[in-house]
């Protein structure tokens, strides 16, 4: 096995897509996000896993179970497993993040453009890995 050896801050900063699946492991898996201006991930809940988000580029709020934290490159966000939780891009740039699912949350190598082609397509992780 490789695992994954890459430099993440250009990657992350590169990435135009809503969302890109780098890298998926038995426990855990790495995505970029890029959310234009005024986009959100969305509202949603892991029941099961923690989830890491790290921004890279832009500004913008985290919100987790109702509390309201600015972000801003170079932040580290810890949602708990339970949580509810929300990314909002509130600058004029596009907001470029990672994050870090654990165990993996979405199918490895799917790449969503737009958060309404996620939407419309989501496919949950069905147990295959990377490699």
């Amino acid at each position: 096995m490789k695992g994954f050896v890459e430099d993440i801050e250009k990657l992350t900063e590169d990435n135009k897509d809503f969302r890109r699946v780098l890298y998926t492991g038995k426990y855990l898996q790495l995505v970029l996000m890029a959310l234009k201006p005024g986009e959100e991930i969305g509202e949603e809940v892991h029941a099961d896993h923690d989830q890491f988000f790290r921004v890279e580029k832009g500004r913008g709020e985290v919100w987790i179970d109702g509390e309201r934290t600015k972000i801003k490159s170079d932040d580290a966000i810890i949602v708990p497993a339970g949580a509810r939780h929300n990314v909002i891009n509130t600058g004029d740039k596009p907001l470029k993040l990672y994050t870090l699912y654990g165990p993996p949350e979405h199918r490895d190598g799917v790449v969503r453009g737009t958060k309404a082609e996620a939407e419309a397509r989501e496919e949950h992780f069905d147990g295959k890995a990377t490699e």
